[in-house]
């Protein structure tokens, strides 16, 4: 016990979790969930005028996108689970990078947009989120939180920097010159960063041998309450999010504000989304996640019927509290499913749940355009029962189990093998 207290509390140099980290959040700034949203927008009308498209012909790019992304989501999370990291994210990262740059070389044929952009989709979730927070968790128990927390403030980082370098180079240089560099720089900053530091802890590597083939538990994770009821969380809440944020511009120049005031608005969300994803990590390896999900959600839904009063004040501050949440959120998610299963099976889990998360997207924005159509604008009842779901996800959230026991702790970062090869983490379910 005294040689275990003194490894524990010994000071360390450097730990190279943190090299993983860091190359996680770099890797997550520079790729599909950053690049493809945040600039699309901005190439739209110079696509348009080059070639006379309409602009809801270039949209369905997207459309092929974010489809085939969230088809792909579980087959990714498969892949990553099986086969490992780098055998998963390299290569996805090549096509993404490639893919991305060779939008300059587009021709005026709309089915080469849509071809290009279901590529960027079956390889794009390789660069997110969901392939580096399995790789990560490897390193990490007790500051399991903040670790992942950063990943997802690279993805806050780059929302904030790459859509300014696209509009500099686009300016400067012209439309296709900018998509050229781009999928040059997700090349030239993901892949070296990638292949030197991303590797599982040793731990893991051993897991794998000692678990042998366990589809049968992966069936049984997938059944397991706690797995069933995060998810259909996930779904609830993504339509009230995805629902404001589809409309959320347009809503306010409605209730009279200027374009530039909506603007500043979206500014908001997005810098309380990288405080919340901080924070959030933070507060996830000191309280119970389950606890800190429902206050997210709760906040999430105040902050939906703030902005349904019609107020300039209220309105800020209720994209305020939906971005701060939206960013918790981000964090919550991986968190919870590395500490409800096994990291054997983490990335075909965090697929399943991404998926529902895309599904939730297509029904949120749908909903919000019924209600301007039907309505004749954005009435404040519609608003405020866009607030719904997310409270069924805060009810949901509260039937969550406790964390399953774990034996057999190491030092401060070190994973138990029995959390990694156990196949069978709710024996009761």
């Amino acid at each position: 016990m005294q040689l275990r207290s003194a490894v524990r509390h010994a000071p360390k140099a450097w730990y190279a979790g943190w090299g993983v980290v860091a190359a996680a959040f770099f890797g997550v700034m520079t790729g599909y969930s950053v690049l493809i949203p945040y600039t699309f927008g901005l190439f739209l009308k110079s696509l348009s005028i080059t070639f006379g498209w309409r602009r809801d012909q270039v949209s369905v790019a997207f459309g092929c996108a974010a489809v085939t992304a969230a088809l792909c989501s579980p087959l990714v999370g498969r892949m990553l689970d099986r086969y490992g990291p780098k055998r998963t994210i390299l290569p996805c990262i090549v096509v993404f990078g490639l893919g991305f740059a060779s939008l300059a070389r587009l021709t005026p044929s709309l089915t080469h947009l849509y071809l290009v952009f279901i590529l960027l989709g079956l390889a794009g979730n390789g660069t997110t989120q969901l392939a580096y927070s399995r790789v990560v968790s490897t390193w990490f128990f007790e500051q399991r939180g903040m670790a992942l927390s950063l990943i997802a403030a690279g993805a806050g980082v780059g929302a904030m920097t790459l859509p300014l370098l696209a509009a500099w180079l686009i300016q400067k240089y012209g439309w296709r010159t900018a998509y050229g560099l781009l999928g040059i720089l997700v090349l030239a900053v993901s892949f070296p960063l990638t292949s030197l530091l991303v590797r599982e802890r040793g731990q893991a590597v051993q897991a794998k041998r000692l678990s042998g083939v366990e589809e049968h538990a992966l069936l049984s994770s997938i059944r397991a309450r706690p797995f069933l009821l995060l998810v259909s969380a996930i779904l609830l809440y993504s339509v009230t999010f995805n629902g404001v944020i589809s409309d959320l511009s347009a809503l306010l120049t409605d209730r009279g504000l200027s374009l530039k005031t909506s603007a500043q608005a979206l500014s908001i969300l997005g810098a309380c989304g990288l405080a919340g994803r901080l924070i959030t990590g933070y507060m996830l390896d000191r309280f119970f996640g389950v606890r800190v999900s429902i206050v997210f959600f709760l906040a999430t839904a105040a902050g939906v019927l703030l902005l349904s009063q019609g107020k300039a004040s209220a309105a800020f501050i209720g994209v305020a509290m939906i971005g701060f949440a939206a960013g918790g959120e981000s964090d919550i998610t991986p968190y919870l499913l590395s500490r409800y299963f096994t990291l054997q099976r983490f990335s075909t889990l965090y697929g399943l749940a991404w998926t529902a998360f895309a599904i939730g997207t297509a029904v949120g924005p749908v909903f919000m355009g019924k209600l301007f159509t039907s309505t004749g604008g954005y009435q404040s009842w519609g608003i405020q029962v866009l607030a719904i779901p997310t409270v069924g996800s805060a009810v949901l959230m509260t039937m969550m189990p406790p964390y399953p026991a774990m034996a057999g702790y190491g030092t401060d970062n070190q994973l138990p093998v029995a959390e990694l090869a156990s196949g069978r983490v709710f024996p009761n379910l």
